[in-house]
């Protein structure tokens, strides 16, 4: 995974159903973002943890418009085990 691959991402919306705060993820990918931009750059030491992706936590939405909870769910899924290959592979 790549740090552009995170720009990409495109989730769908919800409306009348659960989802997460769009404002929340779009502002947590901006940190995976750098993350994976740093390490790209070889600077990627302490950017973002995988227990970090593991452990956030989005406003919940229902009656407005959110993403999709699994859609998203599964996305950070794929950043925590791209985390972990980095880390163990010494931040490249």
């Amino acid at each position: 995974m790549l740090a552009r691959d995170v720009t990409e991402k495109r989730f769908t919306p919800t409306r009348f159903r659960e989802g997460y705060a769009m404002d929340d993820v779009d502002a947590f990918l901006e940190r995976i973002h750098a993350a994976l931009t740093a390490y790209e750059q070889g600077t990627g030491v302490d950017v973002l943890a995988d227990v970090d992706v593991v452990n956030a936590r989005f406003q919940p939405t229902k009656f407005r418009e959110g993403y999709s909870q699994d859609e998203v769910d599964d996305f950070l899924d794929e950043v925590v085990a791209e985390l972990r290959r980095r880390e163990s592979a010494g931040g490249r």
